[in-house]
């Protein structure tokens, strides 16, 4: 097994600890705003804390947020106003040339190692950091199913370990990653993280109110996906799309996807999964 895959087994057995995780999104940030007059700083403070928050969530994230007279690297990014330089912590905050998810994306972007910190202390940030792992751990399950040429990459979940340890099969690292992805997404919009805090979710979500096994097998066989392992590989990272785009939406709104909403996100994923694989294995 190539040396990159044993790492990100790793990294998947390192993920499913709840208290690191916990931990991980806790964490105090400082954001410093660099601006020239009232009316910006306060455009910035309305950007990262829209002054639609329920009071306590707008008072923890403003808790993070300094007004600087110059720059300061110690911060984990700034936002300058245009004409006062962009030092390398920095993001141009310029309303009139770029839109809000442009700096949403290009602030996410460069903080994957203070993502979960990042969305729960700032809502504004969240659809953005939930898209980017829900690809990640997507992309890295398609990886899992390509390199171990898993003979059944559509896992089991009925039966979800709660310990680590029953852990033994190739397919199982998949469960393990989507697990961990359950964890970081529930870090994401300020949810309780842990096995006990969301057995029940992630036993619903995968075990029974997803069905996504079913609808693999129901739509695997029309769409044309080509031989080899790129058949297995796409499944996988297509079923990791729709277990992801269920979290989102459950630990975003309280509710999950419907029949029809699962049928179109794995109608679409299925398809990216077979580029991502053709990708991967190229």
């Amino acid at each position: 097994m190539p040396l990159g895959v044993l790492k990100d087994i790793k990294k998947i057995y390192a993920g499913l600890n709840a208290g690191e995780v916990r931990a991980a999104a806790a964490q105090e940030l400082s954001i410093g705003l660099l601006a020239t007059s009232e009316d910006v700083y306060r455009d910035m403070e309305d950007f990262l804390a829209p002054p639609h928050l329920d009071p306590y969530t707008r008072g923890q994230a403003m808790r993070m947020i300094y007004r600087l007279d110059k720059p300061n690297k110690d911060f984990d990014f700034l936002l300058c106003e245009p004409g006062l330089g962009l030092p390398r912590n920095g993001f141009l905050f310029d309303p009139a040339a770029n839109s809000d998810e442009a700096l949403i994306e290009a602030i996410v972007s460069e903080s994957q190692s203070i993502e979960l910190a990042l969305a729960r202390a700032f809502p504004v940030f969240r659809a953005a950091v939930a898209h980017r792992i829900i690809t990640r751990v997507s992309r890295e399950n398609a990886m899992l199913a390509l390199v171990t040429a898993l003979p059944n990459v559509i896992p089991s979940f009925i039966e979800l370990p709660w310990a680590v340890g029953e852990f033994a099969t190739d397919t199982a690292f998949l469960t393990m990653n989507q697990i961990r992805m359950a964890l970081m997404m529930a870090a994401v919009y300020d949810r309780p993280i842990g096995y006990a805090e969301q057995k029940a979710s992630i036993a619903a979500i995968a075990g029974g109110a997803f069905g996504w096994r079913a609808i693999a097998r129901e739509l695997v066989s029309k769409i044309p996906l080509g031989g080899g392992l790129i058949p297995k590989a796409a499944i996988a990272y297509a079923g990791t799309w729709v277990v992801g785009t269920g979290l989102d939406k459950l630990y975003g709104t309280g509710i999950g996807l419907s029949h029809r909403e699962k049928r179109e996100a794995w109608a679409g994923a299925i398809t990216k999964g077979r580029e991502v694989a053709s990708e991967l294995r190229g």
